[in-house]
């Protein structure tokens, strides 16, 4: 996954990212270290806030653009 990388490439803090979300910092670090499975409802909401697709955020595909 792509979740860190985003993230900095943002400047982003974890903690703006769980703020975010709804979650708390701890549970978004085990998403970017895949310790733990993040929900479709999270990964839906990461896509809109970084406008790409899902898809880019789990590495099935290098094409950073969001689908119309």
């Amino acid at each position: 996954m792509r979740l860190k990388d985003l993230r900095e490439d943002n400047d982003y803090t974890q903690t703006f990212i769980a703020e975010y979300l709804g979650v708390n910092q701890n549970t978004y670090s085990q998403y970017e270290c895949e310790k733990r499975e993040i929900p479709i409802s999270l990964l839906i909401k990461l896509a809109k806030l970084y406008d790409t697709s899902v898809d880019y955020i789990l590495g099935l595909t290098n094409n950073t653009k969001r689908y119309e």
